[in-house]
């Protein structure tokens, strides 16, 4: 069957709809959490505060995280988390009613959120392979239409929304992410069954969560997918944190200006997902991971040279679309070959790497504008790209992925033929 006539199955849509709803509300949250921090403080740290306690609970529980999921039912750990989510969420709104909100509050909701979508992002990960059969071809499909959904959704209409709901009250744009969170639960509770892995040998949830993770290291195309991403966090946070000010005091532009720049990033992820399968089918999966990752590199070297706003616009879009593209193959090639029992921990264990990666990123940017110039982190994240691309090329090879492809597929039965290499994206060349 070729890759033209397989068709994404009717539970797809539903996931897909229960994500972009969740993503939307998602938006809402990111932009309205902290500026209702700021209604409550003019201080720095604790509106930091606010905004690191989201991350937190992939730090502290991202593989035990993934260990769990892989022992529970990833439907119903994906309805639930929704669910709890939605309900958390009436204690904000109700505190904003009464007019009792405080920093405390918001930090412990936000971290309760982010320990919510760990477990749901984790287990919809899971989840998809399951649901497509572990298709190549149909899970970068699949991934493209949920990336661009959720660029779409929390890139750009949620925080504008999120400000906009703002005005009408404290309480309303919590609000509405309650009803996206209850949405999506419904949604997700209505998708198929997909049976539950073999259930291995009972260990401890400790020992588990180690086996998932050395699963990772000793794999060397898992390691290099799970390197790019963290090191690119690295990259991309000293790029972040100094942004703004590279916006404000070498380009001259005011808060708006910066808005278009992070807009002209979201549009260039939006195309990058658009055509990752397009990359990938030309290229092969291993050839345009490496491509995308040196474009990354390239164009925030061309935004550290711009003097100006249109091209240090032009160069966050191409870098959009090198992530975007990025953001599509990687996930869609892991959830290819990553055994099922072993999807949520692996899949844990590379978001904590990247995720433990972007504090030093930040404080790397912020040291390097401090010692040495504004422009300075900007080089330095471009270097350092390229040379992570340099790096990892050889471990996320063409060869390399085609390998483990045809290790990963299924033997008989309609519809498990297992992937050539055009249709994985992988290049027809022999295995050595």
């Amino acid at each position: 069957m070729t890759s033209e006539t397989r068709q994404l199955p009717s539970g797809f849509g539903r996931l897909w709809t229960a994500q972009t709803i969740s993503s939307l509300g998602d938006g809402v949250s990111h932009a309205a959490l902290p500026l209702l921090a700021l209604t409550l403080t003019r201080d720095p740290m604790a509106l930091a505060v606010v905004t690191a306690a989201g991350t937190l609970p992939w730090l502290l529980f991202g593989v035990l995280g993934g260990a769990l999921v892989d022992r529970w039912d990833r439907r119903r750990t994906m309805w639930v988390a929704d669910a709890a989510r939605a309900a958390l969420l009436a204690i904000p709104v109700a505190a904003a009613v009464l007019d009792v909100l405080s920093i405390p509050l918001l930090a412990a909701v936000a971290f309760l959120l982010g320990l919510g979508g760990l477990f749901f992002d984790t287990a919809a990960t899971a989840y998809l392979p399951e649901l497509l059969r572990r298709d190549p071809v149909l899970l970068e499909r699949a991934n493209t239409r949920l990336r661009g959904a959720q660029t779409a959704m929390s890139g750009f209409a949620g925080p504008p929304a999120g400000s906009a709901l703002l005005a009408l009250g404290r309480a309303v744009p919590l609000l509405a992410d309650a009803v996206s969170f209850l949405l999506s639960a419904l949604l997700v509770r209505s998708l198929p069954a997909m049976p539950r892995p073999a259930p291995e040998v009972r260990a401890s949830l400790l020992r588990q969560a180690r086996a998932g993770a050395s699963y990772v290291f000793r794999d060397r195309l898992l390691l290099g997918l799970a390197l790019r991403p963290a090191v690119g966090n690295i990259a991309f946070l000293a790029v972040e944190t100094v942004l703004a000010l590279f916006a404000h005091d070498r380009l001259g532009i005011g808060a708006f200006g910066f808005g278009l720049l992070l807009t002209a990033e979201a549009t260039g992820g939006l195309l990058g997902a658009g055509i990752a399968s397009r990359l990938g089918r030309r290229l092969g999966t291993g050839t345009a991971l490496t491509c995308t990752a040196a474009v990354e590199g390239l164009a925030i070297l061309g935004l550290a040279t711009a003097t100006n706003p249109y091209v240090a616009g032009l160069a966050l879009a191409v870098c959009g679309a090198g992530m975007g593209a990025t953001m599509v193959l990687a996930p869609s090639l892991r959830q290819a070959i990553v055994p099922a029992h072993l999807m949520g921990r692996v899949t844990s264990t590379s978001r904590m790497l990247a995720m433990c990666a972007a504090p030093v990123g930040a404080f790397l940017g912020g040291w390097l504008a401090t010692a040495h110039g504004i422009r300075t982190p900007l080089y330095a994240a471009g270097f350092l790209l390229l040379a992570m691309t340099a790096v990892t090329a050889s471990m996320t090879s063409n060869r390399r992925v085609e390998a483990a492809l045809r290790a990963a597929a299924p033997t008989g039965g309609p519809g498990h033929e297992a992937p050539s290499a055009a249709s994985s994206g992988a290049a027809a060349s022999p295995r050595g």
